[in-house]
């Protein structure tokens, strides 16, 4: 039950978009560039930092819809996404991709975190200066972002169908639409 009333029992950040779509404006836009505009970090990808970090915060309306999301963009799916939350390490991610999980692992936990060491790793992999800009954006946004859902103890559904059908809408048209 959320802690404050919502205009409709709409899951997660949807339901308090709705509540302030004042604020819902530049939040949509904010992740549309992120996660969607012009990158060579692939759509699949970047939602992959973003559900991962997610699961990182133990937010399960952020981490099932961005699963989704990245699982209905990466040819390997939803079984890649899996292993990634596991273990990133492990994973059959390029090192490239694993390095940038690590700054965004960093980040996670405290920007102070993300070490010289972490941005030469990434380097060192062929991570450009955009791709490691976007990657610790993307995982700042997302603590802000899981905080907002879970800090105001919206709805997260229990049915991965649910975040599937989701992520039809969010692939096809991007975020606000």
């Amino acid at each position: 039950m959320p802690h404050i009333a919502l205009p409709s029992d709409e899951p997660g950040i949807i339901g308090l978009f709705r509540f302030r779509p004042e604020t819902a404006q530049p939040l949509n836009q904010l992740a549309e560039v992120l996660l969607r505009g012009d990158s060579t970090l692939s759509r699949g990808e970047r939602e992959l930092i973003a559900a991962y970090v997610s699961s990182l915060n133990s937010c399960r309306f952020c981490f099932s819809s961005h699963a989704a999301f990245a699982a209905a963009q990466l040819p390997e799916g939803m079984t890649l996404v899996e292993q990634v939350r596991a273990d990133p390490d492990g994973a059959p991610i390029p090192a490239k991709m694993k390095a940038l999980l690590g700054i965004a692992a960093a980040v996670q936990q405290s920007g102070q975190e993300v070490s010289d060491k972490h941005v030469e790793a990434a380097r060192a992999e062929g991570a450009t200066d955009v791709e490691i800009h976007d990657t610790v954006l993307i995982a700042a946004a997302f603590c802000m972002f899981n905080r907002y859902v879970d800090g105001l103890a919206t709805v997260a559904p229990d049915d991965p169908a649910g975040y599937a059908e989701m992520a039809k809408v969010i692939v096809a048209e991007g975020y606000g639409h």
